[in-house]
């Protein structure tokens, strides 16, 4: 499982990490029953304090993402419903959407010219029936 952590973000590493595995878990990359890497091998592939990690997994644990089983290590725990299915999907695309458009004003975008592309790309999609690749111009 990969996680990359931004050590000069303005989001804790803890939700860094926790907004990933939400991510990794919403796009089915990680399903019921995987295991996640134990907290202090996190902790040194990413080279950040055992604690942060801890806290990371407790709070998913507390939301009921995760399950950690002393001996046995953590795992993925089944979405309760399709409801909850549905929630942490809105929640990831409007991370993502989040991300995106801070990412898009840091370049110095406004958001007149961030509607009007997105708007083109949405159209775009609705009428091919797939959403734009990202390698095209």
């Amino acid at each position: 499982m990969q996680i990359n952590v931004n050590l000069r973000s303005k989001i804790p590493i803890y939700i860094q990490i926790m907004d990933q595995i939400k991510h990794k878990i919403a796009i089915g990359e990680l399903k019921q029953g995987d295991q996640l890497p134990t907290v202090r091998q996190l902790a040194t592939d990413l080279r950040v304090n055992f604690n942060t990690i801890a806290r990371a997994y407790r709070l998913l644990d507390e939301e009921g993402l995760i399950s950690t089983q002393h001996g046995r290590g953590t795992y993925i725990l089944p979405l309760l419903s399709e409801e909850n299915g549905d929630k942490l999907r809105r929640k990831d695309i409007e991370w993502l959407t989040r991300k995106y458009l801070s990412d898009a004003a840091r370049l110095g975008n406004s958001p007149k010219e961030i509607n009007t592309l997105l708007s083109k790309l949405i159209k775009q999609w609705i009428d091919t029936g797939y959403p734009p690749s990202i390698h095209e111009e």
